[in-house]
């Protein structure tokens, strides 16, 4: 099978992060994971992926603003012509930091926030965090950065869906990102605490609906859970299709979970180039196209656009990488989802598993 061709990078640059946040994606044993690639390799990458066809990089993390060789990492991208867009918490980095990127190559920037307000918000991150990012999004206009807002939403900000946009308005961002929790590492271990209900959901979609005639100029971004749309989201545009993810330690992946499912076989960056472990690794190839899809998903007319859901989610709920996405109602494991569903709102917690801090 030929590899398609990917668009866009997501450079993992570190899993190290000064944040503690209850919905964090990245692997529960993170620590494991080390920073394989220095300035130089990360620059080969990024010459390789633009000769694959890719156009943009996200440096992202953990926190990237954590690495001391940031600028020279940037300047790689810009040299290989990419379009550079930084991920970060906005704790670690101050206005002479983002200069210095900006004079690299930077092109744009998004920051996270968790709430409306300082108390809510450092509650979620598990540190003080909130009036810092407040000044960071200043810092970012002082330089002259695009700047776009990422919030992820569960149970605990959802009722304020409407104070979050405005915030983003005020912080003058062209973009925010209104992320509902999706299931994995730490997020996956506070499930219960983090699940929305039903009317939280809707509430929170009439909120949007209105909110983007209020704020015409402000482009904001909402999709239902998978735990509550009884139909898979077309993850990361299908396995291995669009975009490419490397890990700290090189590992290239359709996804940031994929390094999770066991007995997949994927390869790294520093003994492989780009090409070969983009286009021939065993785990990239295992759930390209529809060959390997079960029923119902073979004979769905949804399977090529959903591409069979998300094998991450599969494998985390089943075992089974190759099920059914347990959140299409057609898979003879939906109960899964239904049964998350229930018990988180039948059993409201608020004792979370924060991540370890680094």
């Amino acid at each position: 099978m030929s590899a398609p061709r990917p668009f866009n990078l997501i450079a993992e640059l570190t899993y190290r992060c000064p944040l503690r946040c209850i919905y964090c994606s990245n692997p529960v044993a993170y620590d494991d994971v080390r920073e394989g690639l220095d300035a130089a390799m990360w620059c080969r990458v990024f010459r390789e992926a633009a000769a694959l066809g890719v156009l943009h990089v996200g440096l992202t993390g953990g926190e990237p603003g954590l690495r001391p060789d940031l600028d020279e990492i940037v300047r790689g991208a810009s040299e290989a012509q990419l379009y550079s867009h930084l991920v970060t918490a906005g704790v670690t980095l101050d206005r002479s930091d983002l200069e210095a990127l900006r004079g690299a190559g930077l092109r744009s920037v998004q920051l996270s926030i968790q709430d409306t307000n300082a108390a809510a918000s450092d509650r979620i991150a598990g540190t003080p965090s909130f009036d810092r990012k407040l000044a960071f999004a200043e810092d970012v206009h002082a330089c002259d950065l695009p700047l776009s807002l990422n919030t992820p939403l569960h149970r605990h900000n959802l009722d304020r869906v409407g104070e979050i946009i405005e915030l983003a308005s005020n912080l003058r961002a062209h973009r925010i990102e209104l992320a509902n929790t999706q299931y994995h590492g730490w997020a996956l271990r506070n499930r219960t605490a983090l699940l929305p209900s039903r009317e939280q959901l809707e509430r929170a979609a009439r909120e949007v609906a209105e909110a983007r005639i209020t704020f015409p100029d402000l482009e904001i971004l909402f999709v239902l859970p998978d735990y509550y749309s009884d139909r898979p989201k077309p993850c990361m545009g299908g396995w291995a299709q669009k975009n490419i993810v490397i890990s700290p330690n090189g590992r290239v992946l359709p996804c940031h979970a994929a390094a999770e499912i066991e007995g997949l076989e994927f390869w790294s960056v520093p003994e492989r180039s780009l090409e070969e472990c983009w286009g021939k690794a065993p785990g990239m190839n295992v759930f390209r196209g529809e060959a390997w899809m079960p029923e119902p998903c073979k004979s769905c007319p949804e399977r090529v656009r959903d591409f069979g859901g998300c094998r991450c989610q599969a494998f985390e709920l089943t075992g089974d990488a190759g099920a059914t996405d347990p959140a299409c109602e057609l898979s003879p494991r939906h109960e899964t989802i239904l049964a998350a569903r229930a018990r988180a709102e039948a059993v409201p917690a608020d004792d979370f598993v924060y991540r370890g801090p680094q």
